[in-house]
């Protein structure tokens, strides 16, 4: 048999998640962002990205959505217990790297790269992600933005300029992935 989704049930553990989670928030703004965020991604909308997630929840346009990723404050280890509390031990890490077509150089992390979305080498931007899973479900519980470290890293004003983290490779929780 099929796995099926009981709407009445899905939209009463999604508000007991978020109310659960609200507080972790420093501000409503990005809350109800949070909100209105997760529930485009679990909409039927076909492209998830900021502007189409923006739509979805009824906004003129992505800015809060990417102000939510981009710099929102919040406590992700507490959201993170949440997803290990319902989903209980004895999972598994998944780590998966994601590349995302772009045009142009500017934005941080583009360069000219191997994609396995385009399966040949493109301009893009490559995310890795992991996630957790058990028998019970599985949840994304981390992501970060793959900086390539000789044509990023090694120039300071292209990353200021496109506001890259500025911490050195070196660092020992740099926030970019090593390859």
């Amino acid at each position: 048999m099929a796995d099926s989704v009981d709407p009445d049930h899905w939209i009463v553990t999604l508000n007991e998640l978020m109310t659960r989670i609200a507080h972790r928030f420093s501000r409503i703004e990005p809350r109800r962002a949070a909100s209105a965020y997760v529930r485009g991604l679990l909409s039927d909308v076909e492209r998830k990205n900021c502007w189409n997630l923006a739509e979805h929840a009824g906004l003129s346009g992505p800015q809060t959505m990417r102000r939510l990723l981009r710099s929102a404050r919040w406590d992700a280890e507490a959201v993170r217990g949440y997803v290990s509390e319902h989903l209980g031990a004895g999972g598994v890490l998944i780590v998966d790297e994601t590349g995302f077509l772009k045009k142009g150089c500017r934005k941080a992390g583009v360069q000219l790269q191997y994609t396995g979305t385009a399966g040949r080498i493109e301009t893009s931007q490559v995310g890795v992600f992991l996630a957790y899973a058990t028998t019970r479900g599985r949840a994304l519980i981390d992501r970060r933005l793959y900086l390539p470290e000789h044509f990023w890293l090694a120039d300071p004003s292209r990353c200021r300029s496109a506001k890259c983290p500025m911490r050195s490779p070196s660092s020992p929780n740099p926030p970019w992935p090593r390859r």
